[in-house]
């Protein structure tokens, strides 16, 4: 059996080592948005499939027999196109999907369905920390006025789409007293996120609250109707039971 492991995640990173040390035969895809992804312990590609038609080609090329897809939460499109190939094909398909963060004692959080929904929120004079990633920030033009500020991993080789924009550079992990710290040197007064789900994204949360930051929070996509796991674990079991 040949498993196609679709990763970019924490979780698809310890599901690989977890299927690795078990000696599965397993082959992860990495889109390619970032520029120098942690290694995997098994063989990796880089790069999309070309379409529906080249996923479909390469699932047949590389006679994988199963698709556990472990990538980000609001990679809707992969997902649905995957779900939707593996039915169409008889693959044994499951989506591992962390589940969603929940507002605490502390938290002002304003829940939005989709980017342009977060200027309505936001006061024209505010300083925004836009953590949602580098290819959403065109959705979030209509911040244009405002001080905005995006993270990202790797130095941009584009200017900032709209005007008022600057690029924070960091690579994870991000710890609470370093996002408290950033925070307060930026006079950050607005965050704007996805919820992603994980622990790894909880300290600007975390710091948000301390601050008495508000939160815009996207919410996730509609997911396909499909097997569904939470945890590495249980993506692990999935794969030893077929």
């Amino acid at each position: 059996m040949t498993l196609l492991l679709l990763a970019g995640t924490s979780e698809a990173r310890r599901i690989a080592w977890g299927l690795a040390d078990r000696g599965r035969r397993v082959v992860a895809s990495l889109a390619g948005a970032t520029r120098r992804p942690e290694p995997l312990p098994v063989p990796t590609r880089v790069g999309g499939f070309g379409g529906e038609a080249g996923f479909r080609a390469y699932l047949a090329a590389e006679n994988i027999s199963a698709v556990l897809d472990a990538t980000h939460p609001f990679a809707a499109q992969i997902t649905a196109r995957t779900a939707r190939v593996c039915g169409a094909l008889g693959l044994p398909y499951a989506q591992v999907l962390r589940p969603p963060w929940v507002p605490g004692a502390g938290d002002r959080w304003t829940m939005i369905d989709a980017p342009d929904e977060a200027a309505a929120h936001i006061p024209r004079d505010a300083v925004v920390f836009l953590a949602t990633g580098r290819q959403t920030l065109p959705a979030f033009a209509n911040l244009e006025g405002r001080r905005v500020l995006a993270r990202v991993v790797d130095p941009p080789d584009q200017p900032f789409p709209f005007a008022g924009g600057e690029f924070v550079i960091a690579r994870p992990p991000f710890k609470f007293d370093a996002e408290v710290a950033l925070f307060k040197a930026l006079g950050v007064t607005h965050l704007v996120a996805k919820n992603a789900g994980g622990a790894g994204g909880r300290a600007k949360l975390a710091a948000a609250r301390a601050l008495g930051c508000p939160v815009v929070m996207l919410n996730r996509p509609q997911m396909p109707d499909a097997v569904r796991v939470e945890t590495v674990a249980e993506a692990v079991a999935w794969v030893e039971a077929l």
